[in-house]
Order: C-alpha cells, then structure tokens, then sequence
C-alpha cells in the first residue's frame, strides 16, 4: 500500500509539472486500420525475451537488464528477416523504477531500430505464477516450462480493484504517453490472454479500462487484447469490439482449424495477426503453419526465439527434470551458441520472409 501511495504522489506531481496537455484518442475505423496494415510489410516475429531473463521483471529491471544479449539475439532475428517482436513489459518493475524502465525501453527500441525489428509491447498478463516480487527472480526448475514467468498484475492485488486500477492507470497513461507518435513502437497488445488462470469474466474491467487508459493517454498506435479461446464468449466480445487491429492465438496443428480462425476472425472487417502459434509436438511447425498465414497476409508471431531460462523448449504440461533438451523442442528456434533445433525450419522462416 505504502508504494501505491508513492505511485500516486509522483503521478500527481508528474500532472501538475505544465507537461502538454494530451488528447484522447478514438477507436480507429475498419478504413484506417487497413490502412495501416497496408503500409506495413508483411509482419513475422516471436514473442521475445532474451535467454538470459526468467520473466519480465528480470528482462527490464536495472540490475539484470542485458543490452548485449538482446542485440546479439535480435542480429539473429534479422538474419532471418523478422521484422517484428512481442515483447511484455512489467508493472512491478515500474512500480519501483519508473524512470527506469522508460529509459530501458528507449534503449531497447533503438537496438530493435538497427536490427530493422518494430516491436508491439504488451501490458497486462493472465498466465502462469499468480504472486511476483522485485528483486532477484528465483533460478528455473529444470526441465519445467515458464517455471519462473508471472502474471501482471499480481493476484494479491487484484482483490482490491480501487487501490489497484488508480495505479495502473498512471503506468500505461505514463508509458503510453512517453512513447506516444514513436515510429519505432508497432503496437499495444495491451493484455495477454485475459480470463486464463480461471479468472474468466472477472478479467472483463480491467480490459475495458486499459483500452480506455490507452486511448485517453493520446495513443497514437494501434491497440489490440488478442482472442484466444472460444469459449470466453463476453470476453471476446470486448476484445474484439474494441481493438483496431485484431489479434489472436492458435496453437492447432489442423490446417483447416487454422484456416477457420482466420475465416472468422475477416468477418469483423479489420487486419488480423497471430501473436502466438508454433508448438512442435502438437504439430503446429512453422512448415505447416507460417506459409499459411502468409497466404492469408495475416501476420505470424510464434512463441520463442532462443532457448533460456524460460525453458519453453518444454512443453506445457510434459515437465522433463531429467532432460537437458527434449528430442522434440517445443518452443524457440535457436540455442545459445546460434545452432537452429531445424536447418529446415530456418529455410522456411527465410523463404516466407523473403531472405
């Protein structure tokens, strides 16, 4: 409580300092935002954290921020001719470093800007440890998928909407404002995966609120809260009625599921990307999967880039302790010292992106 009051008073303070008056922005049309889409090339990228880093909060906090890592990594991405990265950002790590992590984002924007990479960055987070704390992250457990990755914000917090919603409104109004007209910045996917970890409907506020914060804080990006699963019928409903670019994940090795997605999805008239896909033993390759989505020009975004400490080489729910690398990875494409898991694979990515 003492830090969001903190917050509060260096918000109010950051307010009443003659900064520009900001305008708030609208939803943009079904026109604008094709628009947009057509001046773009077409878009492929990961959902990017560098294989030093466990979680957000260790890929943007000071003490383990690794801009030397990032470049190398992104040098590889280029090579393959990615243009793009998904990439989360933490409010625990701005709650107790503001200035901090803007000032890191900028960085990490110019390293993308050599590397010709315009990342989307994303805010909010449903998945995996419901508890998270500054500092030092614990080690990964072996052979156990996102073992140390965390929700945003924490479950704790979420109990008390009025204390929170205040506070996180200052965050993506402060960044979202700093950032407001970079060229370098693709989008916001202002919130990942809403509902999952059981929390269902309960998500619906805080959805709505951050395209409200988002828009109110003068954004002049795209915004987009992907759909991911069909059975959260209100949430999706939200997402897709206030989104200007429409995103979503699909996990399916069925090309026909695939295709049905993307079919549904036309129907509301808006440019589509696929912010997560590419799970290996699910049969969901990029063999199969990518030249599909480029046939379709919808954008295509998998799950991983170099194998590290979030071991997303292991699957989901198939934990291997006793296993240094699976025989089927199931994420990411390259290992530490830059050999691919597939030379095949990486003649796919290149022959779709045009290298």
């Amino acid at each position: 409580m003492k830090k969001i009051l903190l917050l509060s008073a260096v918000v109010l303070v950051a307010a009443c300092s003659g900064k520009q008056e900001v305008t708030p922005t609208s939803q943009w049309t079904p026109v604008q935002a094709q628009e947009w889409y057509d001046a773009q090339p077409w878009l492929s990228g990961c959902d990017y954290i560098p294989a030093s880093a466990i979680n957000q909060i260790e890929m943007w906090s000071e003490a383990t921020y690794d801009p030397k890592q990032i470049d190398k990594e992104l040098g590889w991405a280029e090579e393959l001719g990615f243009n793009t990265m998904r990439v989360f950002l933490s409010s625990v790590v701005y709650r107790n470093d503001p200035e901090g992590l803007k000032s890191r984002m900028d960085d990490f924007l110019g390293i993308c800007n050599r590397h010709g990479i315009r990342p989307l960055f994303v805010f909010f987070d449903d998945c995996w440890d419901p508890e998270s704390a500054y500092g030092p992250q614990r080690a990964p457990k072996p052979g156990v998928h996102n073992s140390g990755w965390v929700q945003d914000p924490s479950k704790d917090l979420r109990a008390d909407t009025t204390a929170l919603f205040p506070v996180l409104e200052a965050y993506i109004k402060d960044i979202v404002g700093t950032f407001r007209g970079d060229e370098r910045i693709l989008l916001w996917d202002l919130y990942n995966e809403p509902g999952n970890s059981g929390y269902e409907d309960s998500s619906i506020p805080l959805v709505k609120n951050v395209f409200r914060w988002a828009r109110e804080g003068g954004v002049s990006q795209p915004l987009s809260v992907g759909v991911w699963k069909k059975s959260l019928g209100a949430l999706n409903a939200v997402q897709l009625a206030e989104s200007d670019i429409i995103t979503y994940h699909c996990y399916s090795g069925d090309l026909e599921k695939q295709q049905e997605a993307i079919d549904t999805l036309r129907r509301f008239g808006r440019p589509i990307i696929n912010t997560e896909y590419m799970a290996r033993t699910r049969g969901c390759t990029f063999q199969k999967v990518m030249p599909l989505l480029k046939e379709n020009h919808v954008g295509a975004i998998n799950w991983g880039f170099v194998s590290g400490k979030t071991n997303t080489i292991f699957a989901w729910d198939t934990p291997l302790p006793d296993v240094a690398e699976p025989e089927v990875w199931f994420h990411d494409i390259f290992r530490q010292d830059h050999t691919p898991f597939s030379e095949e694979e990486i003649a796919v990515i290149r022959q779709c992106n045009g290298k």
